[in-house]
């Protein structure tokens, strides 16, 4: 089979991992068939150790500017691609899939979209490392490993997480978390997901049992969002997990479970 036979997929990152971490999946999905590959964000340089170097390349970035170019980026494409988005990558993939963008989305342990009302403790204290100084947002942000090991890596050993920090941590832009915070105060609000739409594809969510930066209310009440449409929205919980689900030590195990719900969806 040609690459021009296989579905495409497209991974997308999300905030403080470089795209370079979806490699295994790019490998995995590769092998199942699919035409897989990750795009960068607007600014993402070229490999982790020049992400670091150069931080203000991703400075001031927004989501829409984000959606913008991976739907320019798709439209190349020799078909309507999977999208599978992790954390505001997540939120990415449901803004392309409900404007029309992709032919199926898999958001893991995405953001929160317009309308998510729970703000966990947890989900806050991540959060604000960005939201403590109004003036970040326009700023490109590090996470220190201490912050890495609460957000991401809460569910691994101390060990891993520092590795998992040391291999793919990159600066992000803070912006898209002060548009997420002032979602709900703002009509125009650039997390806003076409959730009522009833023509796209399927969508698949996920949460984490153990995340602390999307826990199990934000992936909850995501899912109550469409409610109103007749379109295929599941949802899966993996909760011995936390936020590092996509690039720790049990990866494969989420992969294999996406690929599963792709199969049966006939994907």
């Amino acid at each position: 089979m040609t690459d021009g036979a296989r579905t495409p997929v497209v991974f997308i990152h999300g905030l403080w991992l470089h795209s370079s971490s979806w490699q295994p999946w790019i490998d995995l999905f590769t092998e199942a068939g699919y035409d897989a590959r990750a795009y960068d964000w607007p600014g993402d340089a070229p490999t982790v150790e020049e992400a670091r170097a150069n931080p203000d390349s991703v400075a001031n970035v927004g989501v829409d500017e984000v959606t913008d170019s991976y739907a320019k980026s798709i439209a190349s494409l020799p078909a309507k691609p999977i999208v599978i988005g992790h954390s505001f990558g997540g939120v990415i993939v449901e803004k392309l899939l409900g404007e029309g963008h992709a032919a199926a989305g898999v958001a893991i342990d995405a953001a929160p979209i317009k309308g998510v009302l729970p703000l966990p403790i947890s989900a806050l204290r991540v959060a604000f490392a960005a939201l403590r100084n109004p003036g970040n947002i326009d700023a490109a942000l590090s996470l220190t490993p201490e912050q890495f090991h609460y957000g991401f890596g809460n569910a691994l050993t101390p060990e891993e997480s520092a590795e998992l920090y040391d291999r793919w941590s990159v600066p992000s832009p803070a912006r898209p978390l002060f548009q997420a915070a002032a979602a709900n105060f703002n009509p125009h609000a650039q997390t806003k997901v076409d959730v009522d739409n009833e023509d796209r594809g399927p969508l698949l969510l996920t949460m984490g049992g153990m995340d602390h930066t999307v826990p199990e209310a934000i992936s909850k009440s995501t899912y109550k969002q469409y409610r109103k449409s007749t379109a295929v929205t599941d949802i899966v919980e993996f909760p011995d997990r936390g936020h590092s689900l996509t690039i720790d030590h049990g990866w494969r195990g989420v992969a294999d479970s996406i690929l599963g719900w792709l199969k049966e969806k006939g994907l």
